[in-house]
């Protein structure tokens, strides 16, 4: 995904925010645009509005660009938010947690009203997991078992390593293990019962009937949006 489409994008996406609102912040390369967008709305229109986070870097960010950051603890209920996904099905149904982030990303997703997905069609695809591995978050002392169960559900679980190969460690102090499938994933839905029901998971990257909106930017500098079938 270009820089330029992942600003046509947020750009959109950004245009769904209100006055008054409490509004999500996504992480990522694509949701810093958005939270960059967002940031001169308000400095230009005098916005007020209030923000809950999904990573320490979008809270920094946000920080940064004057946003008012708030707490989930202070804001349970999101008016909107805006994020990114590393794959979205015909179902708009999404893998996400490629930048580590998913669990807080899906906590805030589920106390939406409104979930805004920003993508590129590079991210469009037919089933889940084709393109993408499916991050799972699981506890460090029970990555080892959470790896042999999750053989059973997919093609091969990798632990996500730093550059230094020490393992990846997420905000919550986690470790992600990233499954592979030979063929997609057939069932969303059921596979995120089943990795959830493993001693030691946290939480995983499929977010099954969360997205109401997708924004895709495209090359020829338009937005094609799709809303949720209800």
């Amino acid at each position: 995904m270009s820089d330029r489409n992942k600003e046509l994008a947020a750009r959109k996406a950004v245009e769904y925010i209100r006055d008054g609102m409490v509004v999500g912040l996504g992480t990522g390369s694509t949701a810093e645009f958005a939270i960059r967008a967002l940031g001169e709305r308000v400095e230009k229109e005098g916005l007020e509005i209030q923000c809950v986070p999904t990573s320490e870097a979008s809270a920094a960010l946000g920080e940064e660009l004057g946003l008012d950051m708030q707490s989930l603890e202070d804001n349970p209920v999101i008016d909107l938010t805006i994020d990114g996904a590393d794959e979205v099905d015909p179902n708009l149904n999404l893998i996400k947690g490629l930048g580590g982030a998913l669990l807080r990303e899906k906590i805030v997703a589920a106390a939406s009203a409104r979930e805004v997905i920003i993508i590129d069609p590079g991210k469009l695809v037919d089933r889940l997991g084709t393109r993408s591995p499916l991050p799972v978050e699981v506890i460090p002392f029970a990555w080892g078992l959470a790896k042999l169960r999750l053989v059973d559900l997919c093609r091969r679980a990798e632990l996500r390593r730093r550059d230094d190969d020490e393992p990846y460690v997420t905000d919550n102090g986690n470790f992600i293990l990233d499954c592979h499938f030979v063929d997609g994933i057939a069932d969303a839905a059921s596979l995120e019962l089943s990795i959830n029901q493993i001693p030691g998971v946290v939480e995983n990257g499929l977010f099954v009937g969360l997205t109401d909106i997708v924004v895709v930017g495209l090359d020829d500098g338009q937005c094609r949006v799709m809303e949720r079938s209800t």
